[in-house]
Order: C-alpha cells, then structure tokens, then sequence
C-alpha cells in the first residue's frame, strides 16, 4: 500500500533550497522525497516550510525501483531543488527516498537513497557537476557512523595544515622555488615520492634547526579543523595524522590537538644544523595506509569505522585502505580514485558525509 504524499510542480520549487523546503526534522523512517518531470514528491508525513506549494496526491506513480543497497546521495542545505534536478539527470540517479537529515555544527544536510544503473558512472559523473557548479555532495557507499566510535587518519600537509611545511622550509633556506616545483610533481603523482623527498630534504643541508621551529611557530590549521575534531571526540573517534612531512611538525600538531597518534619522517640534526638526510624509514604511501591499519587494530575500530584524508598521491593507498577516503581540495589523480571529496569547504564538511 503506497504512503500518502503531497505533491507540487517542479516550476514552482525549484528555486527553493533544501532547507527553505523543508524544516528541520527527525525522520525515524525513509520518507519518498522524488520527482518526475513535472512534479515534486513527498511522503505527507515531511514537514515543509511552504506547504501551501503542495497539495495531497491521490493518484501517486508507481515507485518500485530498486534501492542501490547502502548508497546515499548527501547534499548540504543550501543545494537548490533545481540543482538537485541538474545532478540527477546529468548523473542519471533516480531519488527514491529521504532517509535522514542531519544538523551539524551549524548546516544541516539530506541523505537520499537512490536508483542507478551504473554506480560507478553516477559518482564520477555526480563529483564532476559538484566540481563545475561548485558544490559540495558526496555519493557514498555504506559511510561511517558518527554516533559509533570511529577513527580519522588525515594528511598533514594541505589537508590538516594549509602549508607545505617542506616548501616553507626551504623559502627560509633559499632553496624555495627548487623544492615548490618538486613537491608539486611528487603530489601530482608524477613522481617517486621517497625519491624526491631525499632529493628535497638533501638541498636543506647545512641549515639551520631555527628555520624549523619559525615554521613551526605559525602552522596554519585548516579552516573548520577545530570543529571537526571537537565533535568527532566527543562521539570517543580517535584522530591521527600520517604524513610524509616531518616529525618535527606532527609532534607539534599532536599537543596541540590532542592528537591519539602521528606517524611521520625525521630530520636528521647535527649540531643544531639540518644534515640532509632523513632517519630510519620513509613514510611514504604505503606506510600511511599501514598506518591507518594499525592504528584501527591499536584502537579496536573496525575497518567500517575508518576514514582517512589527503590531498595528494602519496595519500591514495591510505584512502583506499579507509572505509570511507575522502579527497581534500586534492590533486585530480586523487579525485578520480577517492570515494568522495571536499573541494570548496572545511574540514568540518566531512561531518556531513558520515551517516
């Protein structure tokens, strides 16, 4: 037996964002929120903000598509009904269902079962509008829970921090442009990343431990850091940074956030002097992924509960080692491969993609 629902023509909506049309509410069931050419539907028991837009459907369409199992569409509150329709049809997803709406730290967002063909088509399709109509959306399978404890495991370098700490290292030791163009090519995949890291640190030999800590003094979190963090704690998330920077800045990171664990490269220093060289081991992608591995079993998290983030291709193995890998404002080899993005937003945005 179909629900009782409402309806109103499309034209009449579609200038209307998300939460102009509807109120913020818990919705304890899946509720129909779709639409076809020419009107909108929604389940009667939706509270909307303009209800004198829609009247009772009595003669509701046949909606039996099957649900795509465990993918939602999740779009923040001030996506427009007309953009929802643009993302539909250009990724050729079928809404079925509003299954749940969420208010956090201060945004609310709309989680949407859906009907696809091809998935796999629809996500790079649906990430693709996102990026030309700059918005933020994610198309995810089976994302992580807020309310259960999870763990985060972040890139430091563009991602928990807005620098490079390497390239402003090398600013102060005359050697900046040379540094910048490599570390831009080892991001872009283009490079060995342990290869050009030794190339790197080998042009900061003979500088000054200083140099190090004036970086340090004035790291630049990245908008939204603190918010995110402050409510993924209090949900008992453990958070952790895996770079392929440099102890000296994640050691810092980790006091300063009350960070669970770091795992990153260390500087060799001699006499107050950088050596150019890097000690033991480098952290380098593989590293990371194994990382977010150990620290998971570390902290009796399940694999479902795991989320990384990064910006750049040394981060790709971590975010598909994740449940949920999340591109930040990140190089386009990581956008093709991540499960989904932050591309104009904060880090607290990722509050959003979790379920």
């Amino acid at each position: 037996m179909a629900t009782k629902s409402m309806r109103a023509p499309i034209s009449t909506t579609n200038a209307l964002t998300l939460n102009q049309l509807l109120t913020h509410q818990n919705i304890p069931n899946p509720a129909d929120f779709y639409f076809d050419q020419s009107y909108l539907y929604l389940d009667s028991s939706l509270e909307t903000l303009t209800p004198t837009l829609f009247s009772d459907n009595d003669l509701q369409p046949e909606n039996n598509d099957s649900v795509n199992n465990g993918w939602e569409l999740v779009l923040l509150s001030s996506t427009t009904i007309s953009q929802l329709v643009d993302i539909c049809q250009f990724a050729g997803i079928k809404l079925v269902k509003l299954n749940r709406i969420n208010h956090r730290l201060g945004v609310s967002s709309y989680r949407f079962a859906l009907q696809a063909t091809d998935i796999n088509a629809a996500r790079k399709l649906a990430n693709q509008y996102a990026l030309e109509q700059s918005l933020e959306l994610a198309l995810i399978e089976q994302a992580p829970s807020l309310a259960t404890p999870g763990l985060l495991v972040m890139d430091m370098d563009s991602t928990t921090i807005e620098i490079e700490c390497i390239d402003e290292i090398a600013k102060l030791a005359g050697v900046g442009e040379e540094v910048a163009e490599v570390t831009e090519r080892a991001m872009q995949g283009e490079l060995d990343f342990a290869a050009s890291l030794k190339q790197r640190v080998a042009t900061l030999s003979g500088s000054s431990e200083s140099i190090l800590s004036e970086v340090a003094s004035q790291l630049p979190l990245m908008p939204g850091l603190r918010p995110l963090l402050d409510l993924l704690k209090s949900h008992q998330w453990r958070i952790a940074v895996a770079s392929g920077g440099f102890t000296y800045f994640t050691d810092y990171l980790q006091k300063e956030l009350e960070l669970d664990a770091t795992q990153a490269n260390v500087l060799e220093i001699v006499d107050g002097k950088l050596t150019g060289h890097v000690l033991g081991d480098i952290t380098d992608a593989q590293v990371k992924a194994d990382t977010l591995g150990r620290l998971a079993t570390e902290f009796s998290i399940p694999t479902a509960q795991t989320v990384a983030m990064g910006d750049g291709a040394n981060d790709l193995q971590m975010l598909a080692a994740a449940e949920l890998g999340v591109a930040y404002k990140a190089k386009p080899v990581v956008l093709q491969q991540a499960d989904c993005a932050i591309n104009f937003s904060g880090l607290d945005c990722l509050a959003h993609w979790l379920k």
